[in-house]
């Protein structure tokens, strides 16, 4: 006995009242008006107020009495004021316009950036020895009367102590284990520091610094150097911020720009205190080291205090006798002077021309003395140099005027042109000035001496700028030519990848198809043989996605004769897979031509999938396919269109997602048939829809995730229903019938197992909604597919502390009471529903009567069995959620209707387990709807529903 329902005047009603606003001058950019209310209390005897208010234009900040007007954000915003701040930013602003080039920017590649690069490439399998501090008892038991001058005797012991055999040597140690030991005299140093033992912390640092004149494993010296440095680094800081926080009076810091003049004397004091002691340190290296670690500290002495210091400091490395150990002295020098004195280019000038005066010594007996003990060749002895030679030569180069350059070259020329030099000059200047002269670099090449520092590696650093800046447009073809010429003849199969990888990107960026053609023939020429592409797998790859970054349209791109033989190179599966991803990505931003060959790559990719194939990887390799997919277009060539769409399902069969992409994208490709034909099909697209469908029907049961199939299934089947596909559309929901006694009791989501209920309660509400449009067929029966669906539901075996079952059949009832109506709430165009088909026939009512008592019944049966005591709570939560249904779609004017509703309520209160606020709210409800005149019945079942104390 449902109720008949006006769904028009019932969406009327649940709108929500629309009110016209005047709006007047309001706009809600403007400022606002704010009534601000003062009031003052008078004496509590007499309990009166007097109250004044005033406009203002602006809202008062409620915590502006508290912090008297000085909010942090009002002084960001006061600092943005020019005017206010006029006086103070007077003396910035002279100085950044005197020095406006020196200071260091973003621009400026931080030394940081080069540290991880230096500990990889710099490595050694030899032993490696290292000295540790072990400390002294001495001065230890101090007491709190002793006299100033055995405080100072007792520091001056611990000095000593250091150089006298405090240490202990540890020899054979692997580079692992002395990384390690590092950051463990790192770590002392940060425990000494907080636990006040400065002189402590002081010895480490010398200790450490001291290992930095060590040059017995030559290879890792570099790396050697980053480690002490950042010890020294660390020292630094702490010895700025420790006098810097002395000289804060009350408890207000300096500001960053502060004057000597501010410093306060303990301050001065404690800083000269530092110098002094390093002053004392007898050996050069950690004495010029630990003074340059603390080099800004200058700054709390006098304002000319690290200019003075630099040309010092620069003078004092002239007495390290061995050139690698001065040149990362020099590096060191220049990265402290980078940070705390950028302007002072002078100094950092003149370090890097002292190193030129002493550069012969590289090739002195000294050294290759020192390189035939070791075993070291030239070539790997000068690329130690590289990392120092770059640093100082960028600090140098940090936005320099060309003329330097010249200056530079000029000097290069002089030694001789240094293959060395030349290369650390042409990484470390702006790419557009090395553009601009890169006819007199390849001069310059070409006079070099080879055989300590391959040609190659030269021609590389200048194709490496010439990847950022182009050069005159007369000399491009002239430059390739001259490079090429050195390229082809490199014997040395890496050597030569190296080098065509970087020049590959001058070839695309300025030339036509027929150079990147012959490019990439001299590639293949030289990497085939003996199978060298084997190892070079990762400038290969670098390559292909040069050429696809530049050669913009695909149809040129496969129309390059070697591009494809160049692909055969990579036989290795993973990395061959790697590369066609590289060109799918490439591909699906651009436009879809040259399917063929795109089809075969993404055929290279489905093929790798094994059953040791990773879900992740499987994962990555359907979202790029299913790109593809998506990007293909023949326009208003549906048949085309629905051919790829075959060709694709045939090719793909072994990627899960990529099938139900391509089922989603052939329901789409039948919606915009529709589309197209307003809905009216001709005899053509007809059974153009009707092969999508089939297409559909097919490839679903392929699948192995059954709610994929089961969703599948029910929008295919809304698919067909929508182009008038009735036959199809029952065919699609009587499979999803039969399938759902397969839904296993666990799923897997996410790599976890899960009950299935939840996700077979979602479809089936969703399946009951598209059902309740659905025609009954002319051959079977009356609600043959409501009919079907519940006797697999009664048959589906459920969890025992389940309810679903029953959440499931009190939807039905919905369904049903539904079905009952005169006009269905919505339709599908242009498929009359079983409403237009019966007519409100009286046996097809009949019917659906009798399908909500068997309904009913079931519910009630499960009902019962929930009287047990740890049953109850259910109980009472699902006769309220039954009686909710039948008050809002039962016709309560039937006697056994309106009597089950009184029932279930008393039985949901029964025990004690039902939410008071909710039974309340649910009365209210019932009583509101008593005063519209069609459900005035509601008020006698009002009366007839007791709400149960909790008591």
């Amino acid at each position: 006995h449902a109720r008949s329902r006006n769904y028009a005047s019932e969406s009327e009603m649940c709108k929500l009242e629309s009110v016209p606003l005047d709006f007047g001058d309001y706009h809600p950019l403007k400022p606002i008006t704010v009534t601000e209310s003062k009031t003052k209390k008078m004496n509590r005897k007499g309990s009166t107020s007097s109250t004044s208010s005033s406009s203002s234009s602006s809202m008062m900040d409620p915590l502006s009495s508290v912090l008297d007007g000085t909010d942090p954000l009002s002084l960001f915003a006061a600092a943005a004021d020019p005017v206010a701040t006029t006086a103070t930013m007077d003396g910035t602003r002279r100085k950044r316009d005197k020095d406006d080039s020196s200071a260091v920017g973003s621009d400026f590649e931080p030394w940081s950036s080069k540290r991880g690069e230096i500990l990889a490439r710099y490595t050694t399998t030899e032993k490696l020895s290292i000295n540790l501090y072990m400390g002294s008892e001495k001065g230890k038991a101090t007491t709190t009367g002793s006299a100033v001058s055995e405080k100072v005797r007792t520091r001056l012991e611990e000095l000593d102590d250091l150089e006298e055999g405090s240490q202990k040597e540890l020899l054979n140690l692997t580079q692992q284990d002395y990384m390690n030991r590092i950051e463990e005299l790192n770590q002392s140093l940060k425990d000494a520091w907080s636990s006040d033992q400065k002189v402590k912390a002081l010895k480490i640092v010398i200790q450490c610094s001291k290992l930095l004149s060590d040059t017995t494993v030559i290879q890792f010296y570099p790396s050697k150097f980053v480690l002490i440095t950042d010890i020294l680094d660390t020292f630094g800081k702490l010895v700025y911020e420790r006098i810097l926080s002395m000289c804060a009076d009350n408890r207000v810091s300096l500001p960053d720009n502060f004057s000597p003049e501010s410093v306060n004397d303990t301050a001065k004091e404690t800083c000269l205190n530092w110098f002094f002691k390093i002053a004392s340190i007898r050996e050069l290296i950690p004495r010029f080291y630990v003074e340059a670690a603390i080099l800004k500290c200058n700054k709390f002495l006098s304002k000319t205090g690290i200019s003075e210091c630099l040309p010092r400091l620069t003078a004092m490395i002239r007495g390290i006798g061995d050139p690698l150990v001065a040149v990362y002295a020099r590096a060191y020098l220049c990265r402290v002077g980078m940070e705390v004195a950028p302007q002072l280019k002078e100094s950092l000038n003149k370090n890097f021309f002292d190193f030129l005066l002493t550069f012969k010594q590289i090739h002195g007996d000294t050294v290759q003395n020192q390189l035939v003990g070791q075993r070291v060749e030239m070539p790997l002895y000068l690329t130690l140099y590289s990392p120092a030679i770059d640093w100082i030569l960028q600090c140098i180069a940090y936005h320099a005027p060309e003329v330097l350059l010249t200056e530079m070259m000029e000097r290069c020329k002089k030694l001789g042109n240094n293959a060395l030099l030349l290369n650390s000059v042409m990484s470390a200047f702006r790419a557009e000035f090395i553009a601009a002269r890169s006819m007199d670099f390849i001069a310059m090449i070409k006079e070099c001496d080879e055989s300590g520092f391959p040609k190659h590696l030269l021609f590389r650093s200048l194709g490496l700028n010439l990847a950022l800046a182009d050069p005159p447009e007369n000399d491009r073809l002239q430059i390739l030519n001259e490079a090429w010429k050195v390229i082809t003849k490199l014997k040395n199969p890496q050597d030569y990848i190296n080098c065509a990888e970087v020049w590959v990107e001058y070839t695309c960026r300025h030339f036509t198809k027929r150079e990147v053609n012959t490019v990439l023939a001299d590639v293949i020429k030289h990497m085939t043989p003996d199978r060298a592409f084997e190892d070079a797998y990762p400038q290969l790859q670098s390559i292909i996605q040069k050429v696809i970054t530049y050669i913009y349209d695909f149809s040129l791109l496969f129309s390059v004769e070697k591009f494809l033989p160049f692909l055969d190179m990579f036989q290795k599966e993973s990395v061959r897979v790697e590369v066609c991803k590289c060109i799918m990505e490439s591909f699906i931003k651009k436009d879809p031509v040259i399917l063929n060959a795109l089809l075969h790559i993404c055929k290279t990719m489905h093929d790798s999938v094994n059953a040791l194939t990773l879900e992740d990887e499987k994962r990555m390799l359907a979202a790029l396919i299913n790109g593809f997919i998506k990007m293909v277009s023949f326009g208003r060539d549906f048949e085309q269109q629905l051919s790829f769409y075959v060709e694709a399902r045939s090719m793909f069969c072994n990627l899960e997602p990529v099938l139900v992409q391509l089922i989603h994208s052939v329901n789409q490709l039948a919606m915009e048939t529709r589309k197209v034909m307003k809905g009216n099909h001709s005899r053509k697209t007809a059974a153009f829809v009707r092969a999508c469908v089939a297409f559909c029907f097919i490839t679903i049961p392929s699948l192995s995730s059954i709610f994929t199939r089961l969703n599948l299934y029910l929008h295919s089947g809304q698919v067909a229903l929508a182009n008038q596909c009735l036959s199809q559309a029952d065919a699609f929901f009587k499979a999803a019938v039969s399938l759902v006694p397969e839904v296993p009791k666990m799923i897997s989501v996410d790599g976890k197992m899960r009950p299935s209920d939840a996700f077979l309660l979602e479809f089936l509400c969703n399946f009951f909604s598209t059902l309740l449009v659905v025609p009954d067929h002319p051959e079977q029966g009356v609600l043959f597919l409501v009919r079907g669906l519940l006797n697999v539901i009664q048959d589906y075996t459920w969890e025992d502390n389940s309810d679903d079952k029953v959440r499931i059949y009190t939807n039905v009832l919905h369904l049903l009471s539904a079905m009952t109506q005169e006009a269905y709430i919505y339709h599908v165009d242009k498929v009359d529903s079983n409403d237009a088909l019966y007519g409100g026939d009286s046996k097809f009512l009949a019917e659906i009567n009798k399908l909500c008592e068997t309904v009913i019944a079931q519910i009630l049966d499960h009902l019962k069995t929930l009287g047990k005591e740890e049953t109850l709570k259910r109980q009472s939560q699902l006769a309220l959620y039954f009686f909710n249904t039948i008050v809002a779609h039962g016709d309560l004017r039937n006697n056994k209707l309106n009597q089950l509703s009184v029932n279930l309520w008393n039985l949901a209160q029964k025990h004690g387990f039902a939410d008071t606020k909710t039974m309340v709210k649910t009365l209210e409800y019932i009583k509101r709807q008593s005063q519209q005149p069609e459900m005035s019945h509601f008020a006698d079942l009002a009366l007839r529903l007791p709400l149960q104390s909790r008591t």
